[in-house]
């Protein structure tokens, strides 16, 4: 993920749309890789992140100037350390791990300790004393919604913002391409690999052993399959490997969302190659996120991040890379129709299912034969 630091995931029993999740196994998958300050600075690091961030603040100060502002998921907390720079009156900021601590000791090393207050804690636990002019957090994953942290988000907003408060960011957008990559081959070529690693195995030991683990050999491979050929990659591609149209899969409103809007996302898409003679080998997701106010009170200078695959300085998000194998020879102008379908797993809601569907029509008109393959972002 990406964040600032984390903030929260319940109470208890967490609700999820794959059922309740016990608040302790929660902690323990999830929010303790947050703790740690080699964590944070990684994070810290991501230039593209923290200078969208600081020009939104620092740009729009009058959303900050004598306002009461709740950051979600302080982690080191340098966006309440923003807020409290640009005049906020009263930063409230909740951190759900012992980052807590540093943040705690960053405050007070800025002399803020008087404005900001660090509150550890999950969001949807803390109990505020006033509503909020201004939310803001870092809350996206891997392809925007990996980790499923808006849902603190949300509650945060439902809880503590006030009618005529705002987000930052105020919307996200999430996208997808269809891409050329050389990885296709390389985790078919790592997928046969193990397979092989396998037969190995099986023959060494029956030889030496006596025992036959052949009945094992479908369960060994499908498990193979998914590490290799259906977990979707991180990667940060060069915009030349982007090889058609994006495509956008989801519009989010940061003041208006739900959960309910983000835990299934189905849409259907269409994209034509945009190369000549050249290879669909999978797809590429990323996403971006706007910091516009709202309607009745909109930014001074509206800013962008975005994870789109770059020339230059590319975000710790990265893209998620979905391949396909085997690759599909495609042309200048082939058009795609694509069925897009991602929902939380069943056995973490912070992780996700993603099921791609594709028709491909040639620019003779040809069809190519649909396929629909499924995709795990872990």
């Amino acid at each position: 993920m990406g964040s600032f630091g984390n903030g929260a995931a319940g109470s208890e029993r967490i609700g999820s749309s794959s059922g309740a999740v016990d608040k302790e196994v929660d902690f323990a998958q999830y929010f303790c890789t947050y703790a740690f300050l080699y964590h944070q600075k990684e994070m810290l690091s991501d230039q593209v992140r923290m200078d969208a961030y600081f020009k939104a603040i620092v740009e729009n100060k009058h959303h900050f100037f004598g306002k009461t502002v709740l950051d979600v998921g302080t982690g080191s907390g340098i966006l309440a350390i923003w807020s409290a720079q640009a005049g906020a009156r009263k930063v409230y900021a909740v951190e759900a791990t012992k980052m807590s601590d540093h943040a705690r000791t960053l405050v007070k090393a800025n002399n803020l300790q008087d404005v900001i207050e660090v509150i550890e804690g999950s969001m949807e636990d803390v109990i505020l004393p006033e509503k909020v002019d201004v939310i803001i957090s870092e809350w996206m994953g891997y392809f925007l919604l990996r980790e499923s942290m808006f849902d603190s988000v949300i509650c945060a907003r439902d809880r503590w913002l006030k009618p005529t408060g705002v987000m930052y960011p105020s919307h996200a957008r999430m996208w997808l391409a269809p891409i050329r990559s050389g990885l296709v081959d390389q985790k078919k070529n790592d997928y046969e690999g193990a397979m092989e690693d396998w037969y190995n195995f099986l023959s060494d030991t029956k030889t030496y052993y006596g025992v036959d683990m052949s009945a094992l050999t479908k369960s060994f491979s499908d498990e193979q399959e998914k590490y290799y050929l259906q977990t979707s990659l991180w990667n940060n591609l060069h915009p030349h490997q982007v090889n058609g149209t994006a495509a956008l899969v989801k519009e989010i409103d940061c003041l208006t969302a739900t959960v309910d809007d983000i835990s299934l996302v189905e849409s259907k898409l269409s994209s034509s190659i945009n190369i000549e003679r050249t290879r669909l080998c999978g797809f590429a997701g990323w996403f971006d996120v706007h910091f516009r106010g709202r309607k009745e009170d909109p930014a001074q200078k509206e800013i962008e991040l975005t994870t789109a695959p770059s020339m230059h300085n590319g975000t710790h998000w990265g893209q998620q890379v979905f391949l396909l194998h085997p690759p599909i020879h495609v042309s200048e102008g082939d058009d795609m129709n694509i069925s897009f379908s991602m929902n939380r797993s069943k056995e973490n809601h912070r992780l996700m299912e993603v099921e791609l569907g594709c028709e491909i029509r040639r620019s003779s008109g040809e069809l190519v034969p649909p396929f629909k393959k499924k995709f795990f972002i872990e």
